[in-house]
């Protein structure tokens, strides 16, 4: 008996009873590829059919899946309904009969195979079902990135808004150190202070101003003690600095910009702000700050206070000169509306020459030292506060004669416990200084140091200068007003140095000062005392006048050029033609060389 037999089996041979067993088992299993295969038991089925079967013990569901199909009208994949017992008595398809990757009708031409509708309109269906999801993503993912975008926007122009209401951090500095003083507490009260403190209430519209004076005299001071006043309500201070990206940095401290730096937008796929120089960061910042000055006027109508100190550490070379052109764009436009007001403070002269070139809305405000008067007065208080001592009015003077009204060191000798020794040691300090940066060298110096003596040497033309003048004056001391330095045009000052270019380092190494009206003057009274000390030194003139000659003698061996003949030395002769540049004969020159002599004889 073979091993597999071919039983001829149809669907409608099957009873009612039969057929419904079926039927049960097809709904309990959906897909016979997949899931695992159900069998049914055939033991009623033998005893219920039409003809006679052979005894089989089960039937797995998908060949009677296959039979309902046959029964509607479906044609087999083999084209008959073969099925045949396995040794397991098992009743399995034939082997023609297996097709499970097609699932196409079978045509009569040829047998080929197409596409079902069903199956057309699935994969339509995903496909617009991959393409919503996409949308939505990309939806979404814009929305969000917009919203973000907005918001950040937003919380720029808020942080900006927050630096400009009541509290300055700079103010907080200042009070930490015991810098500012308290509203019925003044050092001492200037004419300039009340100019100053309407300029920050916002009293001045239509101008911008550059305060301009030397080191200590305390321009600094006033702006804090009038930014006090207002509690730094619409207004923020920030320090210069030489290097661009520091005074970026400090720009964007002061009005709470912080560059982009925190946004995250590259999260949504949009683009930040691209990386760039510190100059155009700056302008970025200023037009942010342009739209919450707006605001601000159209609330409280007064414009925004932005002061900048020390702008004489920016370099005059080209990267700060354009530093210095875009602030004073930025301060003639805003004037001219009345939209902020900037304050620019400086010590050093080529700030205004740099500023007077193109300004049209500026307004200066030169401070100098105080009168005699104002200076007892600033002493008396700083020795009070100090030291709790109560200084007489000649002592106070006596200082005054030595030190001058420089706040800066009337609050130094205020704090020392012997005062005239401190004032001894101001005068010291100063001529050291001088001494360091422009002293001479003499006939012996080497060429190697020709340019530093050139340097010098101009100073201390100008120095004997100054001298010479003071010894002039017919008033040398006032005895209200104080002290009265001799002063000289910036250009007849060049004239004496004959060099124009020193000046400038001068006055940032505070030798001498240059102020608003361009006068040149010793940049104190102690440097002033100083300069008397090193002309009236023996034999300054005298040293004075070698290291020129000195330098004139390397300049003129650098214009000279020495020609050495090695040939015909003894009783040789030779002759030199010199013709113009178009080669005409100008001159002729012969000489004969004379004979050398040996040991006392002739050759």
């Amino acid at each position: 008996m073979p091993s597999l037999l071919r039983v001829p089996l149809s669907l409608p041979a099957l009873t009612s009873k039969a057929r419904g067993s079926i039927l049960a088992h097809k709904a309990t299993a959906r897909n016979p590829i997949q899931r695992p295969l159900h069998t049914l038991s055939l033991k009623n089925i033998h005893s219920t059919c039409t003809h006679s079967v052979w005894r089989v013990p089960t039937v797995p569901y998908y060949q009677f899946q296959r039979w309902q199909s046959q029964q509607t009208g479906g044609t087999g994949v083999g084209g008959s309904n073969d099925y045949q017992i396995g040794p397991g008595n098992d009743i399995q398809p034939g082997p023609h009969t297996q097709n499970f990757g097609g699932g196409g009708k079978s045509g009569g031409k040829g047998g080929k195979t197409g596409p079902k509708k069903e199956d057309w309109k699935q994969t339509a269906f995903k496909m617009f079902e991959a393409f919503a999801t996409t949308a939505a993503s990309i939806a979404v993912l814009g929305l969000a990135g917009y919203a973000y975008h907005k918001y950040y926007k937003h919380l720029v122009l808020g942080k900006i808004k927050v630096a400009f209401e009541p509290g300055d951090p700079v103010l907080d500095l200042a009070a930490a150190g015991h810098d500012v003083p308290t509203e019925n507490d003044h050092w001492i009260l200037r004419d300039e202070q009340k100019l100053i403190d309407s300029i920050i209430k916002g009293g001045k519209v239509g101008h911008y101003y550059l305060l301009i004076g030397e080191k200590g005299t305390g321009k600094t001071s006033m702006l804090l003690d009038a930014m006090k006043k207002t509690k730094g309500d619409n207004c923020s201070m920030l320090e210069a600095h030489a290097d661009t990206e520091i005074f970026r940095s400090r720009l964007g401290k002061a009005i709470d910009f912080e560059y982009h730096e925190d946004y995250i937008g590259s999260l949504f796929s949009i683009r930040g702000p691209r990386e760039t120089t510190p100059i155009l960061d700056i302008e970025r910042a200023f037009n942010k700050l342009e739209k919450v000055a707006l605001e601000k006027k159209k609330k409280k109508g007064k414009p925004l206070i932005l002061v900048i100190n020390s702008m004489h550490l920016l370099r005059d070379d080209d990267e700060g000169r354009d530093m210095l052109e875009l602030l004073q764009q930025r301060a003639e436009a805003w004037a001219a509306i009345g939209l902020i007001t900037m304050i620019f403070n400086s010590d050093d002269y080529w700030v205004y020459e740099r500023l007077k070139q193109y300004a049209s809305r500026m307004e200066v405000i030169s401070i100098r030292d105080l009168e005699k008067k104002d200076a007892v007065s600033a002493l008396q208080k700083y020795r009070k506060r100090y030291r709790n001592e109560n200084i007489e009015e000649t002592l106070a003077g006596t200082i005054y004669d030595k030190v001058g009204g420089r706040l800066a060191f009337l609050n130094r000798v205020a704090k020392s416990k012997d005062m005239l020794q401190m004032c001894s040691e101001i005068i010291k300090q100063e001529k050291t200084w001088l001494l360091n940066q422009c002293g001479l060298l003499g006939s012996s110096m080497d060429d190697d140091v020709l340019n530093q003596q050139k340097y010098a040497s101009s100073a201390m033309v100008l120095v004997k200068k100054l001298v010479e003048m003071e010894d002039e004056l017919e008033t040398k001391y006032d005895p209200k007003k104080g002290h009265i330095l001799p002063e000289l045009e910036l250009y007849k000052a060049r004239q004496v140095m004959t060099r124009a270019e020193f000046i400038q380092q001068y006055d940032h190494l505070n030798i001498f000062t240059i102020d608003s009206n361009s006068n040149v003057r010793a940049d104190s009274v102690p440097m002033q005392n100083a300069f008397r000390e090193v002309v009236k030194e023996e034999g300054f003139n005298k040293y004075l006048q070698d290291t020129l000659e000195r330098i004139a003698e390397i300049e003129s061996l650098g214009r000279t050029r020495e020609i050495t003949i090695k040939d015909l030395w003894n009783g040789g002769k030779y002759n030199m033609t010199i013709k113009d540049k178009k080669g005409m004969v100008q001159q002729l020159i012969s000489w004969d060389m004379e004979e050398k002599r040996r040991g006392g004889s002739e050759e």
